[in-house]
């Protein structure tokens, strides 16, 4: 392989990425205190395919996604079909596509599809009248596969599909009035929504008994500390503040150690990493994810057309999003999603859809025009 063609990888981003990803082992050893159901060494496992498949995908060109694109939209929206005859149930969500000894969720993949899909319309209709057929027709490219991931149901994955489509309309330079429009028809939405759970909480369409729990619980939560539904949120809550400045020490934090925050490898290890190295260790990720998000926005901005920088504004929103949901569950300050830190959380499919986003983007940064940047 040509020397000139490696000149433009993005060495800071995997640099990054391989740090999260190493520090996330390291995190999810300590917070399963012993779980036995749990695997480290298929998360080690999935890390390092992970990571192969940066530097495979920065090998291919992505302008092959343009002709792609469709059918990998057509072809998740039937998977996601299947999935709802042949997934495996979790928590009330059929969700997990089991194939022999893997275990994968689709759903993490198709926000990649979709990141994919909206770059190929927006940059394909860039200069025509940007109208509300033009939203239109965008708003349904992602309602197609969003519908299907509500199905499931899959709320925080559907949120996260539709904050990327807004982003990427927002990036596609949506003229104000229709943000204006797309405002009213929100707040619309919202307050039906309000009547709906005021006259029939308990029967709102799309949303499951067990997320209408998380909803309600977040905004009366139950007093009940010790054996109610916000016993976690508040477990959490006393894991990151136990840990002040430095932290209890990695593989001492009370909470986590005794098994009295759950779930702590997947939705609240940064409670648990914040429990064992404080305030310094939880900045200190904070602070690597949103030099990920700036390595993207770069490469967007250095991308030699719409397409390229599109994929770049899409993958940028989606980690930056992902960590301040996580972040803010964690914090109590959202209701409980079920979204994963990314590269830190304990999550085959998502650790493997992350890496296939960063790929994209390092596939777009080396095909970049030759610019001369102090890094």
């Amino acid at each position: 392989m040509r020397r000139e063609f490696w000149k433009n990888f993005d060495f800071w981003l995997f640099g990054d990425v391989v740090i999260l990803c190493v520090f996330g082992i390291v995190m999810i050893r300590s917070a399963l205190a012993g779980n036995l159901e749990v695997s480290l060494d298929s998360q080690i496992q999935y890390v390092i395919i992970g990571l192969f498949l940066i530097l495979g995908l920065t090998l291919f060109d992505y302008h092959y996604l343009d002709s792609l694109a469709m059918p990998a939209y057509w072809g998740m929206i039937l998977l996601l079909l299947v999935l709802r005859f042949v997934g495996e149930a979790t928590f009330g969500s059929a969700r997990w596509l089991q194939i022999g000894p893997i275990s994968l969720q689709p759903s993490e993949f198709g926000k990649i599809v979709l990141i994919i899909n909206l770059a190929k319309y927006f940059s394909d209709h860039a200069h025509e009248r940007k109208g509300l057929y033009w939203v239109g027709m965008s708003f349904l490219l992602t309602f197609g596969i969003v519908l299907f991931v509500l199905l499931q149901p899959n709320m925080s994955t559907s949120i996260v599909m539709m904050v990327l489509w807004f982003a990427m309309l927002w990036v596609s330079e949506i003229p104000m009035r229709l943000l204006a429009i797309l405002g009213v028809i929100a707040l619309v939405v919202l307050i039906g929504a309000g009547v709906w759970l005021l006259v029939s909480p308990d029967t709102i369409p799309f949303i499951q008994g067990y997320q209408l729990d998380r909803i309600n619980n977040f905004i009366a939560p139950d007093t009940d500390a010790r054996y109610g539904e916000n016993y976690n949120v508040e477990q959490a809550i006393i894991s990151l503040g136990s840990g002040r400045l430095f932290g209890q020490g990695y593989g001492n934090g009370t909470q986590v150690q005794l098994r009295f925050l759950k779930v702590r490898h997947t939705d609240f290890i940064f409670s648990a990493l914040g429990q064992e190295f404080g305030f310094v260790g939880t900045i200190s990720v904070i602070l690597l994810l949103m030099f990920l998000v700036l390595r993207c926005l770069r490469a967007a901005r250095m991308a030699t057309e719409m397409f390229g920088a599109l994929i770049c504004y899409g993958v940028a929103t989606l980690f930056f999003f992902q960590m301040a949901v996580n972040m803010g569950v964690n914090l109590q300050i959202m209701p409980v999603t079920g979204l994963t830190l990314p590269f830190i959380s304990y999550g085959g499919s998502s650790t493997l859809a992350l890496a296939v986003s960063i790929g994209l983007v390092e596939s777009v940064a080396v095909r970049q025009e030759k610019y001369e940047e102090v890094v």
